[in-house]
């Protein structure tokens, strides 16, 4: 009876870690992007769950590290391998089975890199260089925003606009509207940040991706702020997915053919450092910190044929 019971219980445990159907998309199509043409560039990363197409993906001149980013909830500066990472670009479309999650989602992403591209990776912890974004000497230069009223919302603040456009002092078009959140300009040589009702929490997450590093909130402020940041965007190759300038829906990016470029007075902007003392008040301080860093072993340059 012992041995049966045994036999029994070996039995149910067998069953019980048998493995589920293997995550993947029902569709997928990974090719090349041929180059762009003309002014205009798109990059994009859409569609999935929690967004307004959660039935399919559309991903359109990409390259693996944004990719491996999203598989693996990781930032940039996370991801250690050759240059194909940032040097190749591809057009990704694929079809989302219906329920999928978010976390189900990544693990087919992951699937999808490591069936196309031979990917193999390993993880390990290793001492970055970061910032510590802190308040200057003479104090912050923010302005603390108005409270929030549940009961009327403002909208959420909409992108830069298209087509001809009204250009002000600062060498931006002008904007209509404002609304919570941030919205992100960059013309030749120039960077805007408008922030409405922002904690420093976002601001520090803004400016990981214009330094790609960890950059970490030491400012002890816990308000919510109104502010505009305007700069020269640091060269690092991999800012806005590694590409100079994006341009929207609708029309060619400010600065492109067909759009208004800054005006000729058009004070030159500072660096992002300076920037960020004199306007804001704040300041970064370089730091080492321990990440877990994604290492990547193997990524074929082509990926295996749809």
């Amino acid at each position: 009876m012992r041995n049966l019971f045994l036999l029994f219980l070996a039995a149910f445990v067998a069953g019980a870690q048998t493995p589920g159907p293997r995550l993947e998309f029902e569709v997928a199509s990974v090719k090349p992007a041929p180059p762009p043409s003309g002014n205009m560039i798109r990059v994009g990363m859409g569609g999935g769950p929690g967004t307004p197409d959660p039935a399919r993906l559309n991903y359109e001149f990409v390259n693996l590290r944004m990719v491996l980013g999203e598989a693996y909830g990781v930032k940039s500066y996370q991801i250690s391998g050759s240059a194909l990472l940032d040097s190749e670009r591809f057009n990704m479309t694929a079809k989302v089975p219906p329920g999928t999650t978010k976390e189900q989602f990544r693990v087919m992403l992951q699937n999808l890199l490591a069936d196309r591209f031979g990917l193999t990776l390993h993880r390990e912890k290793k001492d970055l260089q970061a910032y510590s974004l802190v308040v200057g000497k003479a104090g912050p230069k923010l302005k603390e925003a108005a409270p929030e009223d549940p009961a009327s919302p403002e909208p959420e603040m909409k992108g830069p606009p298209q087509g001809r456009m009204a250009m002000g002092k600062d060498g931006f078009p002008q904007a209509a509207g404002r609304g919570r959140g941030m919205r992100m300009m960059m013309m030749p040589g120039r960077m805007k940040i408008s922030a409405s009702s922002m904690p420093m929490s976002q601001l520090a997450e803004s400016l990981e991706r214009q330094l790609d590093r960890a950059v970490v909130d030491n400012t002890g402020l816990t308000a919510k702020y109104d502010f505009e940041l305007i700069f020269e965007p640091e060269q690092n190759g991999r800012m806005m997915g590694g590409m100079p300038m994006l341009a929207g829906r609708g029309g060619p990016p400010p600065g492109a053919e067909g759009a208004p470029a800054p005006p000729a007075d058009a004070e030159a902007p500072a660096n992002l450092f300076t920037a960020i003392q004199e306007q804001l008040g704040l300041k970064l301080e370089p730091k080492k910190i321990p990440v877990e860093v994604l290492v990547i072993d193997h990524v074929e340059k082509t990926p295996i044929e749809n």
